[in-house]
């Protein structure tokens, strides 16, 4: 009898799969059987991952776009649908915090440089509502799919020093339900929108903040681990979980939803 979870035979899009956190997806997915289309600007991190993710099953496949030129998406949509007929799942990694748009401690919002706000709520915003279009009517026209944006612990409340990025995460919380809501009254119960949102994983974007040279934590991670009540950071494949189960039938009446993988840090006051 075919599990509620088997996701094996779809085809997924991965938005910024050179990263950490895209690329732990993708291997995820090609595990459970799914063939990945690996998508990210950098041509030698997507060599890379495209060579780990074919040890798995053959079928991946890395194509280099744009997430930020809508034009450049719709032209993969093609090549994609050519090569494997469908899309049925979209998982948009692309994003992140910019160094430029990180507050040092001594800094106020008032001396923050707009050109990196600009890019820091560009990328993460836009970078996941153009994959959206792009990908999500190519699911409207066959009336299934699945579409799982990455949040944001800085959505629930006020993390100092990242402004741009808080308010971009927040706004992609936003267009998830928004979108999921347009995709089930004009196209049908077979389009879900969901987001996760990761806690607190230490990675090459923020591991300066948290990781002391010595190896020791920073004063911010003692206050991150302190108001999460598991008392450890994540492990990037921690979320790979809760995205297979969006994807599959076991959430079919899911859509419109933020997630949490996180510890507890949202539901926990710190008293």
């Amino acid at each position: 009898m075919e599990s509620l979870f088997d996701i094996s035979g779809k085809v997924a899009v991965v938005t910024g799969a050179g990263g950490v956190l895209g690329g732990s997806i993708a291997a995820s997915l090609m595990k459970a059987g799914v063939k990945v289309i690996a998508t990210d600007i950098r041509q030698e991190n997507l060599d890379l991952r495209v060579k780990e993710l074919q040890e798995i099953h053959p079928d991946a496949m890395g194509i280099v776009g744009n997430v930020l030129d809508l034009d450049d998406l719709r032209s993969l949509v093609i090549k994609i649908k050519e090569q494997w007929g469908r899309i049925d799942i979209l998982v948009n990694c692309a994003g992140g915090n910019i160094p430029g748009a990180t507050l040092r401690e001594d800094q106020s919002v008032f001396d923050m440089a707009i050109e990196d706000w600009e890019k820091v709520t560009n990328l993460n915003l836009n970078g996941t509502v153009y994959p959206c279009l792009a990908f999500g009517e190519a699911m409207a026209e066959q009336k299934s799919g699945s579409i799982i944006n990455i949040s944001s612990m800085a959505t629930y409340s006020a993390i100092t020093r990242v402004p741009g990025y808080s308010v971009a995460k927040t706004g992609v919380n936003s267009f998830t339900q928004w979108l999921a809501t347009e995709m089930a009254l004009k196209f049908g119960e077979g389009i879900r929108v969901n987001a996760i949102a990761p806690g607190f994983f230490i990675g090459d974007q923020n591991r300066a903040v948290l990781i002391n040279p010595d190896g020791s934590y920073t004063e911010r991670s003692k206050k991150v681990l302190a108001r999460t009540p598991m008392r450890r950071f994540g492990d990037i494949t921690e979320l790979n979980g809760a995205v297979q189960f969006l994807c599959s039938k076991a959430a079919s009446f899911i859509t419109g939803t933020i997630i949490p993988v996180d510890g507890g840090f949202t539901a926990f006051s710190g008293v």
